[in-house]
């Protein structure tokens, strides 16, 4: 399958995929599972590219599993954590409720084929390296295989130190700062971009396709500006006040460092 016939059969699955989503949120009344069904969907496209394009199969083997086991480790994630509150929304999507007032249903839907595009635009360095006819694997695909493997074990013990943690009553409206949380505040956001990172490694490797940088870097936006730390950071001063704000000023942001003497 050519590379514009993939993107048009991709569209159309995205489109698909989101729109009986949509019918789900609906019917449970919690547009929250967009979330987790985004990440979700990245393990679809990726299956359908592997499926349809003639490249090395070890190559696609390996971008195949690198995609499916982030895709699937963070739906699995986004649909504990969305189950957990049920039925309560992330508060992003009723401030969202509140915006679009008696024409929420139908606000949404266009929401949800939104994320349909954004994933297939996402999910063209997969393309890429899906297509490629190179016949043997390059150091800097070897190296970003590497990073995304690494960065998921970096992400996974950030979320696993975060959740033990506030398992543990005595900790209530309390800061994490343990294990990687002492190192950034954001140690989890931190390794979803290195994943980004090692994705576009992979294209460059096996195709040569610089173009794709954009996704780390729309990536790398919605973290830092959009929907990562923003409102993270507006959520956590909000419940723990000068706490968090000490935590601001001893830790880093985003990527691990070590952390300053505390000016108190």
């Amino acid at each position: 399958m050519d590379f514009s016939l993939s993107i048009v059969a991709a569209v159309v699955l995205m489109l698909v995929v989101m729109s009986v989503t949509w019918l789900l949120a609906k019917r449970w009344d919690n547009y929250s599972i967009v979330d987790a069904a985004w990440a979700g969907s990245f393990a679809i496209i990726a299956l359908f590219f592997a499926l349809t394009q003639p490249g090395l199969l070890l190559r696609k083997t390996l971008m195949l599993f690198a995609v499916g086991i982030w895709s699937l480790r963070l739906a699995i994630f986004l649909t504990r954590r969305i189950r957990s509150h049920h039925p309560v929304e992330d508060s992003r999507y009723q401030q969202l409720r509140a915006e679009y007032g008696k024409h929420a249903p139908a606000r949404f839907f266009l929401f949800f084929q939104y994320q349909a595009l954004s994933v297939v635009l996402l999910a063209i360095p997969f393309l890429e390296v899906f297509r490629s006819d190179i016949g043997s694997l390059s150091g800097v695909e070897i190296a970003g295989f590497l990073l995304i493997c690494l960065s998921l074990i970096g992400e996974s013990i950030a979320d696993a130190q975060a959740q033990k943690f506030k398992q543990n009553p005595e900790n209530k409206n309390k800061t994490c700062q343990v294990g990687l949380w002492r190192y950034s505040r954001h140690p989890n956001y931190f390794f979803e971009s290195c994943v980004w990172w090692g994705f576009y490694l992979f294209a460059i490797g096996a195709a040569g396709a610089y173009y794709t940088v954009y996704a780390p870097l729309i990536i790398l936006f919605l973290l830092l500006k959009v929907t990562g730390v923003p409102p993270s950071e507006a959520a956590a001063l909000k419940k723990r006040g000068e706490e968090y704000r000490r935590y601001q000023q001893t830790t880093s942001m985003f990527v691990p460092w070590f952390p300053k003497k505390d000016p108190h």
